[in-house]
């Protein structure tokens, strides 16, 4: 037990004294929120671009339709030719050339118009110009058939619907899309975590290996505490990482409530988000309502779940991470078995993307938050949305399980391949090591 308590120090002291991982620990909260500054800042710029479009009608359906918007500026060539209208566009280095060919028939002119430019336009704008399209043929067919276009207005009503739970705790819509992108983001920062862990003790034991320190090494201690210490010493690093990224993080997000004049025990969200929308408006109303619900989310379990299944993942992957260090001599040779290790983790990506978000209480997506190989991404993806307590421990149950016989699987491989040089393994060979 003492070997394992000085082989856990060692690898824990040799990680949090890398230059790599104490730059990282304080600068990946930074980096996040001035990645997300510079997109949204990026984004206003572009969206402060005003296109230049001019439109050639030959119905006069649209000589009043087009009317300049905030990043759209309409020119009416109708008076000129078709040719003209071109040349003058292509002068004058314009956006494009909206063309209406003169057609009676509405649902033939829908199918008819076209537009010209040198480059394709932005969706936005396309999108723009065939709404407003719309509206008008719309409103067209309406008075041909003797309809009264106030009084279909007037009959149209816009819905927003309110959300709350049972208790009558009220939320929003924004509510969906902060799950979405917090079981997103957790999945996959797990991910990265067990890749990059992983790698860690993989690296490790090949170091080792190839200098032929391990010999020495394993003359005073057992391969399997040496195996676990490696394992013990690179997770508690990540704990420690995970630890300072949740404080920097709470301390970004109370900075960013209290820069919004955000009451931190305000229970009516709408109340909020209706003094917000009130004072300030637009883009910082829809920030405020992000961190609102961001606040509203369970914080303490997420963070407790993410420990949980980090350190169950990292358990399970940073074995055979081991095992596979082990077995070569080399990083190179290492890339053989890479793939049946990556592809469970893309596995539960992928379904989290695809099925978590849709329907995360479906069946895919409970069947695959319980294999243990994926139900560290998955299982996390879907905690957000609200999971039955049973649910999550029989995933946490099955996940130790598996531990425990993964790595004493891997504990074989290791003090076989440990000491073994100069030989290529394959898979036939790693499995004759098991039996040994």
């Amino acid at each position: 037990m003492s070997n394992l308590k000085l082989i856990i120090k060692r690898e824990f002291i040799a990680r949090v004294r890398n230059k790599t991982f104490i730059v990282m620990t304080f600068l990946s909260p930074l980096i996040v929120v001035g990645m997300i500054s510079l997109i949204t800042w990026l984004a206003t710029v572009n969206n402060d671009e005003i296109h230049k479009v001019a439109f050639f009608d030959e119905t006069g359906f649209f000589n009043t339709s087009f009317k300049d918007s905030n990043d759209i500026n309409y020119i009416n060539y109708s008076h000129l030719t078709l040719n003209d209208a071109k040349d003058s566009v292509v002068i004058k280095k314009l956006d494009g050339l909206l063309y209406v060919p003169k057609i009676v028939n509405t649902k033939e002119l829908a199918k008819s118009i076209q537009f010209y430019a040198d480059e394709v336009p932005n969706v936005t704008t396309l999108n723009k110009l065939e709404k407003i399209i719309g509206d008008e043929l719309t409103n067209h067919n309406f008075k041909e058939k003797g309809l009264d276009l106030h009084l279909i207005k007037e009959a149209k009503t816009e819905v927003n619907i309110q959300i709350q739970n049972f208790l009558g705790k009220k939320t929003s819509k924004m509510s969906s899309y902060i799950k979405m992108i917090f079981g997103g983001l957790a999945g996959y920062l797990l991910m990265m975590f067990i890749i990059i862990y992983g790698n860690m003790v993989m690296r490790s034991v090949i170091e080792e290996k190839s200098n032929r320190i391990i010999e020495i090494i394993i003359s005073s201690v057992k391969p399997m505490e040496l195996m676990m210490g490696k394992i013990l010493g690179t997770s508690f690093a990540g704990i420690l990482q995970f630890f300072i990224w949740v404080v920097l993080g709470s301390i970004l997000l109370t900075v960013g409530l209290l820069f919004f004049n955000i009451d931190l025990d305000q229970n009516n969200i709408q109340e909020a988000l209706n003094t917000i929308q009130k004072t300030q408006g637009g883009m910082m109303a829809n920030a405020a309502e992000f961190l609102i619900e961001i606040k509203g989310l369970p914080l303490g379990t997420l963070v407790l779940s993410f420990l949980v299944y980090f350190i169950g993942g990292y358990f399970l992957y940073s074995s055979i991470y081991a095992a596979i260090g082990a077995a070569v001599d080399n990083e190179t040779d290492s890339q053989q078995f890479m793939l049946p290790v990556i592809l469970p983790l893309m596995l539960g990506i992928y379904v989290g993307f695809f099925s978590v978000i849709e329907n995360p209480h479906g069946t895919v997506s409970t069947i695959f938050s319980m294999i243990p190989l994926t139900s560290p991404i998955v299982m996390l993806m879907r905690i957000p949305f609200g999971v039955r307590w049973w649910e999550v421990l029989i995933s946490i149950c099955l996940l130790i399980a598996s531990i425990v016989f993964i790595t004493w699987l891997a504990g074989r491989i290791y003090r076989v391949g440990i000491l073994m040089y100069g030989k290529k393994i394959t898979y036939k060979e790693l499995f004759k090591w098991m039996k040994y």
